[in-house]
This record gives structure tokens, sequence and C-alpha cells, in this order.
């Protein structure tokens, strides 16, 4: 059973490969390329969402820091990532989202914004942001997905990234969405009903050590409780908790829960939706799938507080003085899981992070490749040229994210959090004032992109460089939930006492007479 693992993640990738090649067959053009020629159904747009929105950033790095630091309130993360993050955004977002794109004839965020708003600059200053911030987010899940190949495989953390990275390239740069959705359906399933095994197995595990799930739940508690004092004396301790500022875990569940709104990665599967009726349905099929995922990774982050001393130790980093979090998930599924279920829980992470990474690397290609290579440099070159361009830009984002990943692997959430601080903070007013408020002005929009840029920077890399790495990564998230709020007090503001758009682009964007590209 030893070699399951490599059988199963094997098997995965030629699947991968057969899927990708067929893609590469099937994309004619780049609406194929990047939104599937907008013809995808609830499942499967639902599933990709999914899949998209949780990855080894969730399972590895940010599972493992919360059900350490917080014991099991960070469940919270779960449940709101499923009600507001999936639900909610979908119900909200999700129709006027369709509508308006295909009124504006956009396929991006950043054509969007400049054709909603009637200004070229922001379509390239939304690009630019779009590939800059979103390579530390694909970093990340290339990192967190990293960590738990090397603890099952032992092989070196380098060796690790760089065949995920060379697999991931392949897999994407050949099949584009219309490839992609389909494969996402197919990992979602594995995500789903592994996620149910994993968590499953893990509380059989310890109800089997402490002699049922409630003495689990209690030992948890206790020892997580031991653990926030240092003064306390325990067993099986190895370093105090300390744990984070009620502000700093509530911001959190805030940036993950509601920057999905504005991160173009997200807000892309609703320009492909088939069908306006089918959005209801999506919404629920989201609310499940995020609602299993979420609440089973942080479940099961949690009673990382369970293993034993000699497992700890192993984790620890900084000369013995602190516990590095992303090694405790990988650690606690090892020692927990049988090997069968330890491949399919490979395959899980797999799935989610090679779903994500899709997204992220469709989305920033876009940027450079839609928004300004074929927006400003070289607009009458034929649909063969641009998909050649956008492929060679999607293996470029990968390598970037490749090299930030092999430089500094610990910084998963921290990573994470300035790349959605930045990105949804910049882009999340703009757009859902957009969407939904006529009166939104050019001025009011750009000062909205320019505070979510210039307060997550500001709050992020002034804590860095004057408290250091520890205190800028610690209160990242807080940086990045206020570059989210801001924007929403300052573009109503601008837009109150700046020029009104003209009226045709108001028509063009709000009314349902002139949806000539509507389904």
């Amino acid at each position: 059973m030893t070699e399951l693992p490599f059988i199963l993640t094997g098997l995965f990738f030629i699947i991968l490969f057969v899927i990708a090649a067929w893609g590469l067959k099937k994309t004619e053009n780049l609406n194929d390329f990047f939104l599937g020629g907008k013809t995808l159904g609830p499942w499967i747009l639902a599933i990709s969402y999914g899949t998209a929105y949780f990855s080894a950033v969730v399972f590895i790095g940010f599972a493992g820091k919360f059900g350490w630091l917080c014991s099991f309130k960070a469940i919270w993360v779960g449940i709101m990532n499923a009600v507001c993050g999936g639900l909610l955004a979908w119900l909200i977002l999700g129709k006027a989202t369709r509508r308006m794109t295909r009124r504006l004839n956009a396929m991006t965020m950043p054509e969007f914004f400049a054709a909603r708003y009637g200004t070229n600059g922001m379509k390239i200053a939304s690009a630019f942001i779009i590939f800059i911030f979103l390579l530390p987010y694909s970093a990340s899940v290339f990192a967190g997905l990293t960590y738990l190949f090397q603890n099952v495989f032992g092989i070196p953390f380098w060796i690790v990234l760089t065949i995920i990275t060379i697999v991931t390239g392949i897999y994407i740069v050949c099949g584009g969405y219309k490839a992609a959705a389909r494969i996402d359906f197919l990992q979602g399933i594995i995500m789903f009903v592994g996620a149910i095994l994993m968590v499953w197995f893990v509380i059989q595990y310890f109800s089997n050590e402490f002699d049922g799930f409630k003495n689990v739940c209690e030992e948890t508690v206790k020892r997580y409780t031991m653990r926030m004092d240092e003064s306390q004396s325990f067993p099986d301790q190895v370093i105090a908790v300390k744990p984070i500022p009620n502000i700093i875990f509530w911001s959190v569940v805030f940036m993950t829960s509601f920057a999905p709104w504005g991160l173009p990665q997200m807000v892309h599967k609703y320009y492909a939706i088939k069908d306006e009726s089918q959005i209801a349905r999506g919404a629920i099929i989201t609310l499940i799938f995020a609602f299993v995922i979420g609440c089973a990774a942080y479940l099961t982050g949690c009673f990382s507080h369970l293993l034993p001393k000699s497992l700890l130790e192993t984790a620890l980093v900084n000369d013995g003085t602190a516990i590095d979090v992303n090694m405790l998930v990988p650690i606690m599924l090892v020692q927990t899981l049988p090997k069968w279920l330890l491949a399919i829980i490979l395959l899980l992470v797999l799935s989610a992070s090679m779903s994500t990474l899709c997204s992220l690397v469709l989305v920033s290609a876009s940027a450079v490749g839609i928004d300004l290579y074929k927006g400003y440099i070289a607009s009458n070159q034929s649909e063969t040229h641009f998909l050649m361009i956008i492929r060679f830009l999607s293996g470029l984002f990968i390598l970037f994210s490749y090299l930030i990943a092999l430089f500094n692997p610990s910084w998963i959430v921290p990573l994470m959090s300035l790349s959605w601080g930045v990105v949804a903070g910049s882009f999340l007013a703009p757009y859902v004032y957009g969407l939904f408020w006529r009166k939104t002005t050019k001025l009011g929009a750009y000062a909205g992109i320019i505070t979510g840029l210039v307060v997550t920077n500001s709050i992020y890399w002034g804590l860095f460089i004057n408290k250091g790495s520890d205190m800028a990564n610690a209160y990242a998230p807080l940086a990045a939930s206020i570059a989210m709020v801001l924007p929403f007090l300052v573009v109503p503001v601008v837009s109150c006492i700046t020029k009104p758009l003209p009226n045709e682009i108001i028509a063009k964007a709000f009314d349902e007479t002139n949806e000539k590209n509507a389904a």
C-alpha cells in the first residue's frame, strides 16, 4: 500500500493530460480559452467556483494556523465562507454580472472597468494589479500543496515544487477554461468526498485514542486552554500557544468571506453562466460544497492539539521557539489516515490547488494578453496569434509563482492575505458600485482602486519595515479587510463631487434593450 499515493497521483496526472489534450483541440479562440464559450451549466460552474475558492492554502495554511491558534472557533471561518463567499456572492452578483458584462461585451474585469467607466486607463491599471498581485497568491498555493507532498513522499521541497509546477503548467497552458471547467468538476467530486472521509477518519482515530468523540472535543479544548497559559505544566506541551487578538481573527473571517466578491478569478465564473435561471441552483450547490470543504478543513486543523509531543517537535522552527503551523495538518494526516485514504487526500489537495491555480493563471494571463497586448499593442492579429500569446503568458505566470514559492515557502497565509487585500481592496467597491449604482463616476472608481491599493501596501510594508516580518504577517488579514471596506466609503463621496459619466455609457451598462450580446 505504500506505493498507492504514487500510483493514484500518476493516474491523476495522466487523466489531466488527456483532458488537457482534448481542450487543446476544442479551443479555437480566446472566448473558448478564457470563458469556455459561455455555455457552462450550474453544476460545472458552481463546483468550478468552489474549487477555485479552496486550495492547499486553506487545507494546509489556514486550517493548520487557525486550528492551532483558535481551536474550534476557527470553524466560523468555514461557515462564513460558505454563506457569504458562496451563497450570497452568487445570489447578489451572479445575475447582475452576467447581464452587464454581456451588455458591455466585457470578457475580463479590466474590460468591464474600461467599458463601465469609459476609461482605458483603468483597464491598464487593473490589468497590472491583477498580474503583479495575484502572483503571491499563486505562490502560496504552490507552497501549501508542496508541504503535504513533501511529508507524504519524503521528497525535498524544491523537487516536489518543480514537479508540480511542470504538471500544472502543461495542464493549464494546453487546456484552457473549456477543459479546466470539466476537470474542475472531476476535482470537485474528489474534494467533496475526500473532505468528508478525511474529517471522519481523523475523528475516528482520536475517538479510539480518547474513548469517544465527546472526550476528543474536551481534550482538544483542554490542551488548547493550557497551552495558552505558559505558567501551566502539561505533559504534551511543546510550546505555548499565543492566541491571536479577536480583531485579527474576525478580519480573517471577513477577508476570506468577502474578498471573493471582488477577485477577478472568482467573478470570472459569472461571465460564463449559460442561463440566468440556473443561478439560484448554482448558489445552493456552491453553499453545500463550500460548507463541507471549509468546515472539514478547519475542524481537522483544530485536532492538531491532540498530536503527541514527539510529532509536534518535528514542526518546531526558530531553534525550537515556534511551531511551523503549515506543517501541522500534513503531520496529522500522515499520522491518522490509512494509506489508501492518504492517497485520496493527496488528490484532494492537488485538485483544490490545481483548480485555484488554473483560475489564477487564466485571469492573470488574460490581464496582459487580452487587456494590454490585444487591446493596445497588436489588436489586428489573428485569434491563433492571441491564443499563442496568452498560453505563453500563462506559462510565464506559473514560472514567476514557482520562483516566489521557492524563495519563501513558509509565508502561505501572509502571501494570500497580501494578494487578496490588494486585489479585492482595489476592485471590490468599484465593481459592486459599478453593477448597482448608476451615479458612480470615473474618478470615484479610480479613487476606490487607489485606496485599496495604497491602504493594503502601506499597512503591510509599514509594519514590515518598522516592526519586522512577523508583525506584518500577523496583521496582513486586518490590512486586507481595512483595504476592502474603506473604498466603499471613498467611492460614493468622490462620485458625488465629480463629473457624472456621459448618459450613453450609463445607458449601455444598464439599459436591457442594449443587451445585444446577452444570451
